[in-house]
């Protein structure tokens, strides 16, 4: 499933349907190349979850925990870029920080992938001449709530 993102307004409406539909336990895997817009959907998701203020980007923490309250539920945002081993994954107790929230995953490869999982929702964004053009790949716990 496609979906034209003109402008950074097509953006934030993306990340809203995203975030009115986003459970406990959801992976939302944010693939493209660097620029492609990952962080930006990131916080547009965060945004629409009721997260005020500024989101850095999690490339040098790799894992930013965002709470509920005030967000509608936990949320970790990472950026698996710098990871030269998947296994690396397990050292930073990823596990332990999903327990009962969701995970916007950047460069989910870089992590082992979430693909795999029923509940990830891959989205691969890919710049095109007027903004982004967003690829959605949901996992079988996204059939019936697709954005």
């Amino acid at each position: 499933m496609r979906h034209q993102l003109p402008d950074l307004a097509a953006m934030d409406a993306f990340g809203g349907r995203i975030a009115e539909r986003l459970e406990p336990g959801d992976v939302v895997a944010l693939e493209g190349g660097l620029g492609a817009g990952k962080t930006t959907l990131s916080r547009a998701i965060l945004a629409a979850l009721g997260h005020e203020g500024e989101v850095p980007s999690p490339t040098f923490t790799i894992i930013e925990t965002y709470d509920a309250p005030p967000l509608r539920l936990p949320v970790l945002h990472a950026d698996f870029y710098r990871l030269d081993d998947p296994a690396e994954v397990e050292e930073l107790g990823l596990d332990d920080y999903r327990d009962g929230a969701a995970l916007l995953a950047e460069w989910p490869d870089h992590a082992g992938g979430f693909d795999h999982e029923p509940a990830c929702l891959t989205i691969a964004l890919e710049v095109a001449e007027q903004g982004r053009i967003a690829i959605v790949k949901p996992g079988r716990d996204w059939l019936g709530r697709l954005p």
